[in-house]
């Protein structure tokens, strides 16, 4: 029974470790914000899960399988909506949606930045410095 079990938990964790490294790779390869997010996300949230079985099997006590079974619920639970959030976050202020396929279709229902926020931060930072040029210039003419 030991050796299944010392089987399953090396199985559990390669098939964990694949997964993440999935999601190392999607995040890398990935154009796009929302690609990137889907890819850590889905991919990451598995693996992870997949490793966390794997120790639990390997370990065999009530306190590893209780604290492995709580760390998978509470991934189960919050990566989804931090990842809901994350990708609602990014639409609204404006990033590149350039992976999609078809159409928009949070177009007219969420409100949406036309620039993506990078552009507006320089935008508004060579704003700044075109100022302070303009104010150094006035001081130097004033003597």
């Amino acid at each position: 029974m030991a050796t299944i079990l010392t089987l399953l938990a090396l199985l559990s964790k390669f098939v964990g470790v694949v997964f993440l490294f999935a999601a190392a790779l999607g995040v890398t390869r990935f154009k796009d914000t929302l690609q990137r997010m889907h890819a850590a996300t889905k991919a990451g949230t598995v693996g992870a899960i997949f490793v966390m079985l794997g120790v639990v099997l390997q370990l065999q006590r009530t306190d590893a399988t209780v604290v492995g079974l709580a760390a998978i619920a509470f991934l189960l639970i919050t990566i989804p909506v931090a990842g809901h959030l994350l990708a609602r976050a990014t639409y609204i202020s404006g990033g590149s949606i350039s992976g999609l396929a078809g159409d928009d279709a949070l177009k007219g229902v969420l409100p949406r930045e036309e620039r993506p926020l990078e552009e507006r931060i320089f935008a508004q930072l060579a704003s700044q410095a075109e100022e302070e040029r303009e104010v150094e210039g006035r001081r130097r003419r004033r003597g």
